[in-house]
């Protein structure tokens, strides 16, 4: 195992998810139910199954095609996105 990528990847997703919708749902379960231990473990859980997925078709994807080109189409789909929220088309 590199330590050097666990710590890269632990901060950009540390970073990328601090105070998003994720975290907004998860106040909102916990404040709501009153349960902030099942909120925990239901978040983690679905995380941990998201990154999963994530990982796996990377590593699928990055046998196939260029990283730069994963990059480059997720920066792209990244901003379209962004303009058609912007545009409240999504």
């Amino acid at each position: 195992m590199d330590i050097r990528v666990v710590l890269t990847a632990f901060s950009a997703v540390f970073l990328a998810e601090l105070a998003d919708k994720t975290q907004l749902v998860g106040l909102g379960l916990a404040s709501k139910t009153g349960k902030p231990w099942s909120v925990f473990l239901g978040s983690v859980g679905g995380y941990m199954l998201v990154t999963i997925l994530t990982v796996l078709i990377g590593a699928l994807l990055g046998r196939h095609i260029k990283p730069e080109y994963i990059r480059l189409t997720g920066g792209t789909l990244f901003i379209l996105i962004g303009i058609l929220f912007f545009l409240n088309k999504l």
